[in-house]
């Protein structure tokens, strides 16, 4: 099952949380279990992507040295992509 893009972090990461619980569990079927993986790892996907644009959103305030702040964009440090 692929997520609903309208579907927040918080909510992305709390179905993760289900999904490895009834892995962990044992008890799902291995047909249930491919599909629960499937949706974890589109869910794990999903929250990367939430994670990236909102890396792209910070800022980094610094002090010049005339003492007026100056805005800029976070580096990046690298994609954060599930394969």
């Amino acid at each position: 099952m692929k997520p609903d893009e309208s579907m927040t972090f918080e909510a992305a990461m709390a179905r993760l949380e289900e999904i490895v619980r009834a892995l962990e569990g044992g008890d799902v079927p291995l047909d249930a279990s491919l599909a629960l993986y499937e949706e974890g790892v589109a869910l794990v996907r999903l929250c990367n992507a939430r994670l990236d644009h909102a890396q792209q959103r910070v800022k980094i305030l610094s002090a010049a040295e005339d003492g007026t702040m100056t805005e800029t964009d976070m580096p990046g440090e690298g994609s954060h992509d599930a394969t």
